[in-house]
């Protein structure tokens, strides 16, 4: 999952994308640093809030999410 550039293609800092999926900012940065991955529960909120986009949410997890 690359997180950097999903926050990046909503046009949010990490901090707002942190709150948006319910991390902490430091968590964003570690995982976009490759210090970290995202826990199962934050990939899951990256998901559901993708959805909520409509097709453009849909269009970046096909992007970013599929295996």
């Amino acid at each position: 999952m690359l997180i950097r550039d999903i926050r990046q293609e909503l046009g949010l800092s990490q901090e707002e994308f942190a709150s948006v999926i319910g991390v902490t900012f430091s968590t964003v940065n570690r995982c976009e640093n490759g210090r970290t991955k995202p826990s199962r529960l934050a990939s899951k909120n990256i998901e559901e809030k993708l959805l909520e986009l409509g097709s453009h949410g849909k269009e970046l997890l096909t992007k970013y999410l599929s295996d």
